[in-house]
């Protein structure tokens, strides 16, 4: 397999594919990898609220939902939503509904957003046979798996949550998005940042779904900063998604 792809980009996209989610299938798939995530696993949600095994909630509809596949088994490794906003000043986003006592106003209000462009990833969730081995304790993100594949396909697992978030990239600049938030736990933007990928704290930390504290970034500034290996990755999954975003 040599298409000119580097190292990190040919080995991701040789196991995975990262998918828009539009069909009621591909969603469906995305809500029952959130409801194992959010509900089964580290029970942020009640799974007696979702008897058919399927985590959703009032932001699904305005939103774009992203689907990273493990080709080889079928199986929905990842999700991650890019929630919208519209001209509506009333419609908030997550983090303005159920965080807004955290929020740093005055942080915000310096930034002299355009609602229009704004966006918040959301509901980012990795399925806990691609971050553990079998027997484990369950940790947000991992390397290695306890489905049957090879070490060097583990290898790759680790690059699932970030490729959520190159594809939630690939989302706001599709959809014109420039201004970006995200509720995260604390450790997440520390993890990312030597990938280039820099978020700046918009909020104090609070208990939502777990320890979690509101960031802020720019679309350019993650196309950007990527580190060369990741950039060429980000290129690949945009024009994966750009196909199903366009046909739509």
């Amino acid at each position: 397999m040599n298409d000119g792809k580097g190292a990190v980009t040919e080995k991701f996209l040789q196991y995975f594919q990262v998918e828009l989610a539009k069909t009621p299938e591909d969603k469906q798939a995305v809500f029952e990898v959130r409801y194992r995530v959010y509900c089964d696993e580290f029970r942020y949600e009640s799974g007696d609220r979702f008897p058919d095994k399927a985590e959703c909630d009032e932001y699904d509809g305005r939103s774009l939902h992203c689907l990273i596949r493990h080709k080889s088994s079928g199986m929905a490794a990842g999700c991650v939503r890019l929630v919208l906003t519209n001209d509506d000043a009333s419609d908030l986003l997550p983090f303005e509904k159920y965080c807004s006592e955290s929020i740093d106003t005055a942080f915000i209000e310096s930034l002299k957003l355009e609602r229009r462009g704004m966006a918040e990833v959301s509901r980012l969730a990795v399925d806990g046979a691609f971050r553990r081995r079998s027997g484990e304790s369950a940790t947000r993100f991992g390397e290695m798996a306890s489905i049957d594949c090879s070490a060097a396909e583990k290898r790759s697992f680790s690059l699932i949550a970030i490729s959520a978030l190159l594809a939630c990239a690939a989302l706001a600049e599709l959809s014109g998005r420039s201004d970006v938030f995200a509720m995260m736990e604390p450790f997440l933007p520390r993890l990312v940042k030597s990938s280039g990928i820099v978020w700046q704290q918009a909020g104090k930390t609070m208990e939502y779904h777990g320890e979690r504290a509101l960031y802020y970034t720019t679309t350019q500034s993650v196309i950007d900063n990527l580190v060369p290996e990741l950039k060429e990755l980000y290129l690949a999954i945009y024009q994966q998604i750009a196909k199903s975003y366009v046909s739509g």
